[in-house]
C-alpha cells in the first residue's frame, strides 16, 4: 500500500496567542517541534504570541562579559542570532515559524520584512521607528535628546530549520526597562532601550496584538485566528 502523501497546506498563517506567563524552555521546546512540522509540510506556518516571565537569553554572538548581573533573572543560551537580550512581563513576543522554501530563500530579505512588520506597527501607533545598519532591531530618537542619540524599541533575532525559521521578534510595551541592567542589551553600550509606554502611548496589549497581526498580513499575507495554547 503506497503511503499518504503529506498535506498541502495553503498561503493563511496559523495567529496563536497564549494568556499569561510562558516559560522559556517549554516555549523552545514547541518552537523546535512546530519550525519541524512545518518543514516536513505537516502543519501550517505559524506566528505565536506571548510574555515569558523575567529572563535573559544568550544569542550566538553573545560575550560573556555583557551578561552584568548573571545571578538576576534566568539565563538561556540559545540557538538564535544576536546578543544578549532581555524578555518579561509587558514585553509582546512574537516566534515566526515561516517556510522561507515557498517565500524566497533569501535570510536578508526576510530580516527585511520583518522590520518592515514592527516599521508600520509603530506607525500604527504614532511611533516612527527605523532599522540601521549594523545595528538589529527597530530604534526611535529619544526625546528631547540629540540627533543620534537613539534607544531600541524591538528586537528582532531568528534561527532556521531546513528553511524554517523560529523565535522571532520582541516588542517593549511596557515592559520594566530596569530589568535591562542586568545585560549590555544586544551587544550595545551606547545605546538605551525604551517601550511605548515611556514614549506615552497608553496602548494595551491587545491593542498592540491587532495592529500587529494587521500589519503582519500587510506584510507576509494572510492569517487565521487560533484557539489559545501553552506550549
Amino acid at each position: 500500500m503506497e503511503a499518504s502523501a503529506a498535506p498541502v497546506f495553503g498561503r493563511t498563517v496559523e495567529w496563536e496567542v497564549s494568556p499569561g506567563l510562558v516559560d522559556y524552555p517549554g516555549a523552545v521546546s514547541r518552537m523546535e517541534r512546530l519550525a519541524a512540522s512545518v518543514a516536513r509540510s505537516e502543519h501550517p506556518e505559524q506566528v505565536w504570541l506571548l510574555e515569558h516571565p523575567p529572563l535573559y537569553t544568550a544569542g550566538t554572538s553573545a560575550r560573556d562579559e555583557h551578561l552584568l548581573d548573571p545571578g538576576r533573572f534566568p539565563v538561556f543560551r540559545t540557538g538564535r542570532g544576536g546578543q544578549f537580550t532581555y524578555h518579561g512581563p509587558g514585553q509582546r513576543v512574537a516566534y515566526v515559524m515561516l517556510d522561507l522554501n515557498r517565500r524566497g530563500r533569501d535570510v536578508r530579505a526576510f530580516v527585511r520584512m520583518l522590520e518592515d512588520w514592527l516599521i508600520r506597527t509603530l506607525a500604527d501607533i504614532d511611533i516612527t521607528a527605523e532599522s540601521r545598519d549594523g545595528r538589529i532591531g527597530l530604534w526611535v530618537q529619544r526625546p528631547k535628546a540629540p540627533a543620534g542619540v537613539e534607544d531600541k524599541i524591538a528586537a528582532i533575532g531568528i534561527r532556521l530549520h531546513r528553511w524554517v525559521s523560529f523565535h522571532g521578534i520582541s516588542l517593549n510595551v511596557a515592559a520594566d526597562l530596569a530589568h535591562y541592567s542586568g545585560i549590555v542589551a544586544c551587544g550595545s553600550v551606547s545605546h538605551g532601550v525604551t517601550s511605548l509606554r515611556e514614549l506615552g502611548s497608553t496602548v494595551s496589549m491587545a491593542e498592540v496584538d491587532t495592529i500587529l497581526r494587521r500589519q503582519f498580513e500587510a506584510v507576509f499575507g494572510p492569517t487565521i485566528h487560533m484557539a489559545t495554547a501553552r506550549p
